[in-house]
Formats: C-alpha cells, structure tokens, sequence
C-alpha cells in the first residue's frame, strides 16, 4: 500500500511538474507573439497605408482595412520617380561595400586572432577604440579627402572605405574565429599549407555563417545609408533609394502642394520588401553566425 501510494504521489508530481511546462511554454509563446506585433505594427500600418487613397489616410479613428483597397499606387509611383534606377543605384554601393567588408575585415581579423605577433593586442585595443570617434568628427575630413580625389558625386567614397575594414565587423570575426580549434591550424602547417592557405582553405570555409552575417549586416546598412549619399552625391541619376524617397517627399509637395502618404507608404514598402526576403531566407544562417560568434572571447 506504501509503495502504491508512492507511486500515485509521483504520478500527480510528475504531471503538476508537466503542466507547469506547458503553461510556461504557452505563456512564453504568447509574450514573444505580443512583443511581435508590437514590433510588427509599423510594417503592417505601412503597407495598410500604402493601399488607401488619401481621404482614408486622414481618417479618424485610422482604418487598418482600406476599404477599397488601392492597388494603382504601386505602379503609380513607380511612374512618378525612376525607383527602378534607385534599386540599381543601390546595389552598386550595398554590394561592392559588402564584399569590401567581408574581404578585408575577414583578413584583418585573423591576424588578430590566428597570428602571435608584438603589439597585437594593444593595436587590436586601438582599433576597438576608433568605435568610440563619432561619424561628424571624421565627416568634414573625410569630404575633403575625397574632395582631393576627385570622388564627389560618385559612388566611390560610399563603398571604397568598406576596403579598408571595420572594427565592429573585425571584433566579431576574431570572436568567430577565437573558437576555431587552434589544431585545425597546426595540421594544416603539418601538411605544408602557408598561412594565406590555411587562411583560405581552413579558417573561412569554417566561418561562413560568420561571413554571412557581415555580408548581411554591411548590404543591409548600406541599403538605409541616408547621410553618406547625402553628403556625396549630387546628381539625381545616381540617387540611391534613400535619398529617392526623400526625393519623392519634397517632389511630391512641390506639384500636388500636399503630401500624398500612400504614394510614399508604397514607395517605403517596396524599399523594404527585398531587405525582409533576403532576412526570411538567410534568417537561420544570419541567427548562427551571430551565436557563434560570441561563444568565446
């Protein structure tokens, strides 16, 4: 009877301890849906908004269901600016920059990481350090450089510097590449690989998620980058899609003398629509990359 006892005692504990999981699994699940949405609420009233006329947009209390819905602002706007030659625009600054990031950061990072040389850790102190200079301290310097060169109004002062590394992007590849086991290395000194082929043959096949993460980080920064085309760039032809959308804002008050939101809610929409899709099928590669890289430090 004892044991019996016992028995149910442990049945009724193990299935109070079950349906507590699942109750904190379920409320769990439920906050992160919440903090979702709340995270997801300007998404969904900019692409509402990108579906409405104008009287709709202005309307108290807002309406969420635009009713009817406004499929012609799409192609509407696309006819009013040339975001077709912003998308371009764009591209040929977020993709040089990128691979000008993954390129020298990758190489600077490793001979922080992998190679025992003097002053290495005080240099790698300096460069975390230059994190700390704010951007409108070096801007006017910078101008002037690129000035000297001849590089105003090109889309070289926004993806040449990309070349030349970034702390951020070298702290989190040495962090990425600390974890490496340091007998991979050794082995492949063994065999007779240098240290560019080691480099290239061992360390980077490894870090790809890494790799990934920096290429993503770079074409996404390089795609909202509203300051620098700003400040170098001067001909409308070669507006990226920052500054089209700036653009289309000023134009737009200047012919219709009033500020037609849906037009530039659907402008917005289509800007971050390939940002989305490019995170909804690197999301897994770009959440490893960033976990692996703080596992040591």
């Amino acid at each position: 009877m004892a044991s019996g006892a016992r028995e149910e005692m442990q049945r009724r504990h193990t299935a109070q301890y079950r349906l507590r999981r699942v109750l904190g699994r379920v409320a769990l699940y439920l906050g992160l849906i919440a903090l979702s949405l709340v995270f997801l609420l300007p998404l969904i009233w900019m692409f509402s908004t990108s579906l409405k006329d104008d009287p709709q947009v202005y309307r108290m209390p807002p309406i969420w269901i635009p009713h009817p819905a406004r499929l012609a602002n799409y192609p509407e706007v696309l006819t009013f600016q040339p975001f077709g030659l912003y998308f371009l625009n764009t591209l040929k600054i977020a993709m040089p920059a990128a691979v000008g990031t993954v390129i020298s950061c990758s190489i600077v990072a490793y001979g922080f990481s992998r190679l025992r040389w003097s002053l290495r850790d005080t240099l790698f102190f300096v460069c975390l350090a230059t994190m700390m200079i704010p951007y409108s301290v070096v801007m006017i310097p910078l101008f002037i450089t690129f000035k000297q060169l001849g590089w105003i109004n090109t889309f070289y002062p926004l993806f040449v510097p990309a070349f030349f590394g970034s702390p951020y992007f070298i702290f989190l590849l040495r962090q990425f590449f600390l974890t490496v086991p340091q007998e991979l290395s050794d082995a492949a000194r063994i065999d007779g690989c240098s240290e560019a082929r080691t480099f290239w043959s061992v360390i980077l096949p490894l870090a790809r998620p890494a790799l990934a993460v920096v290429f993503l980080f770079t074409v996404m920064w390089s795609w909202n980058d509203y300051l620098g085309p700003l400040i170098y760039i001067n001909d409308p032809d070669k507006f990226p899609i920052a500054l089209g959308l700036n653009n289309l804002r000023t134009a737009m008050g200047r012919f219709t003398m009033k500020l037609v939101w849906p037009y530039l809610m659907a402008a917005s929409t289509m800007t971050v629509m390939p940002i989305l899709v490019l995170y909804f099928f690197t999301q897994r590669t770009f959440i490893e990359g960033i976990t692996l890289t703080g596992i040591k430090g």
